[in-house]
């Protein structure tokens, strides 16, 4: 009874935080993206993008998710069939409220100043799409394309989708003026510092733990992250007693968790964190 009771709740604050994350995506669209005249990455920066062509050249206002929506459904597809019926559930409900509610929503002119919205229109962005990432979805587009291939086929997918996001500003430029797509670009870059630096899933540290009680250490990471480790035998120079040492490799979001617990569990040992750039073999990954 308390677990249902605890998943409805969790499912509840789900529901809470992507709303507000929709709404603030829809906002910062009409506010800040708009009235700077950016073009945002992925399939956001496409749709503005064929909004302006239609608006420029055919004399057509077409609403943001008239194009939008469409554009998810093949990435909504892929993220249903091969990543998590539930992670796309939710994304593609912030994929169809951020996009109607771009639409709803009036244009509030915060400043005129394309450096400041570049600069807090993608802090903005990155914010958003982070809340939307730690709650187990996503802005749609391009993330479920991302999280498919670097996921299920082990294929780092960034380098493309940066290729691509670069032929919508070179497009954007030639079309409507360079000024505009470079200024994009702060934007894009904007975002994805505040994501990398909120959202710590693809971030790994190697942890080196030394402790007389290992098997109780063990146990408790395993509980609490479903990752192995390696036990080394040392000995300590100092004192030329035998030493411990657990070797494992965890996602950055468990770190401040498991330090915790072991130091409840052996207040004595000593950990070191070390940050790990690039990993090669079976790794264990929180489902979506």
């Amino acid at each position: 009874m308390a677990k249902n009771q605890n998943r409805y709740l969790r499912e509840i604050k789900t529901v809470i935080f992507l709303t507000i994350a929709s709404a603030v995506i829809a906002f910062n669209l009409k506010s800040f993206v708009n009235t700077g005249g950016l073009f945002p990455g992925g399939l956001s920066g496409v749709t503005i993008l064929l909004q302006e062509i239609a608006q420029r050249f055919l004399g057509m206002d077409v609403p943001y998710s008239f194009i939008y929506l469409p554009l998810n459904l093949l990435p909504a597809y892929i993220g249903i069939r091969y990543i998590s019926p539930r992670f796309t559930f939710y994304s593609f409900y912030v994929v169809v409220l951020s996009g109607v509610l771009t639409d709803i929503f009036p244009a509030v002119t915060i400043t005129y100043d394309t450096l400041l919205i570049s600069i807090f229109g993608g802090i903005i962005n990155g914010t958003c799409m982070s809340i939307c990432l730690i709650n187990g979805a996503s802005g749609g587009g391009t993330d479920f394309i991302s999280i498919f291939f670097s996921e299920k086929k082990g294929v780092d997918a960034w380098s493309y989708i940066l290729m691509g996001n670069v032929v919508v500003l070179i497009t954007a430029g030639i079309l409507f003026g360079f000024d505009r797509a470079l200024y994009s670009i702060i934007y894009q870059y904007a975002s994805t510092q505040v994501i990398q630096l909120l959202f710590k899933r693809y971030q790994k540290n190697t942890l080196l733990i030394i402790t007389s009680m290992p098997y109780a250490v063990y146990g408790k990471l395993r509980e609490l992250t479903h990752h192995d480790a390696t036990m080394i035998e040392g000995v300590g120079m100092y004192e030329g007693s035998e030493r411990h040492i657990l070797y494992s490799v965890l996602g950055r979001e468990n770190i401040d968790t498991v330090m915790a617990e072991i130091l409840k569990i052996d207040p004595k040992a000593f950990i070191n964190v070390i940050k790990t750039e690039q990993l090669s073999g079976r790794f264990y990954k929180m489902p979506y």
